[in-house]
């Protein structure tokens, strides 16, 4: 019998762009048969709460696109250039990101972030919520959707000491 492959992810952000990352490789390793855990510490660890409202943000990020596709249909095809600093203090352009990420992930066909996290439940990934940052942050064991796992980095290094793969993202 072959060895299980194992994969342990650090998920510690939680904005929607960063979001999709630790859901989508850890149900693609679900689905090729391997072990997946999920460690969410610090502020990835809202992506655990029973209802998510998460938001693009990008400040921060320099690797964002420097245009914006807009959805309507007299401009599809056409990126209108956002430079960093239009993009960080206009107000609003946060929820305008957001809006415009979802509605092109939904025409494209991306499973949402509740959707990916069901399925990852579904296919057996471990999620492990970091209870030092839920004592730091304020969380509580009610706050989050059924089936997660409470534990320290200890628990989760024990795990991947064994992993074939580690991330971080």
């Amino acid at each position: 019998m072959a060895d299980i492959k194992k994969l342990a992810i650090i998920a510690s952000k939680g904005t929607l762009d960063w979001a999709y990352p630790p859901f989508i490789l850890a149900s693609a390793a679900a689905a090729m048969d391997m072990e997946a855990v999920l460690f969410f510490t610090f502020y990835g660890l809202p992506l655990l709460k029973k209802e998510i409202d998460l938001k693009v943000t990008p400040v921060g990020n320099p690797a964002m696109p420097m245009k914006m596709p807009f959805g309507s249909k007299e401009f599809q095809g056409f990126n209108w250039p956002i430079p960093n600093i239009i993009s960080g203090n206009v107000p609003g352009f946060d929820t305008m990101a957001t809006m415009l990420m979802k509605e092109t992930f939904k025409k494209k066909g991306v499973a949402t972030i509740e959707q990916l996290r069901e399925m990852c439940q579904e296919s057996g990934v471990r999620f492990i919520a970091c209870q030092m940052t839920m004592d730091v942050f304020g969380f509580e064991r009610k706050d989050f959707i059924d089936g997660v796992e409470y534990g320290g980095a200890a628990m989760f290094l024990e795990y991947a000491a064994d992993a074939n793969m580690s991330l971080f993202i």
